[in-house]
């Protein structure tokens, strides 16, 4: 065996070991429904059975609805410290914009009903 294979079949086995760990952490991956690049908070679930999707020639329309245990305080913590790392700017407690797009957290009936937090996700072109 010449230290060449030797090298690639080390490098085949460490790709084939990861792999499992890869699969798990895509599984654990949540993402706001109809919005695969706005990432779920932790504790929030989609409460609809899907998104509202339009795509138009001047941009993406997509409404999304999650609830969960989580405080409104909490909810806009993590996505005033999430969204700027995945290009968003921050332009108000509650509103992102980025490449053409706005991003608004919309809380019904207040926030939190019955120990549930609902938050509405509201995309649209700028």
């Amino acid at each position: 065996m010449t230290a060449r294979s030797s090298t690639a079949r080390a490098v085949l086995s460490a790709l084939l070991l990861s792999v499992p760990a890869l699969c798990a952490a895509a599984e654990t991956a949540s993402f706001v429904t109809g919005m695969g690049d706005v990432p779920a908070m932790p504790g929030l679930r989609s409460a609809e059975n899907g998104a509202l999707v339009f795509d138009k020639p001047g941009g993406r329309i997509v409404e999304s609805v999650m609830r969960g245990r989580v405080e409104r305080k909490a909810v806009l913590g993590f996505y005033a410290q999430t969204m700027p790392q995945l290009g968003w700017k921050r332009v108000a407690d509650t509103r992102f914009e980025r490449d053409g797009e706005e991003l608004r957290l919309e809380f019904p009936g207040g926030g939190a009903t019955s120990g549930l937090t609902t938050v509405r996700f509201v995309l649209t072109p700028r």
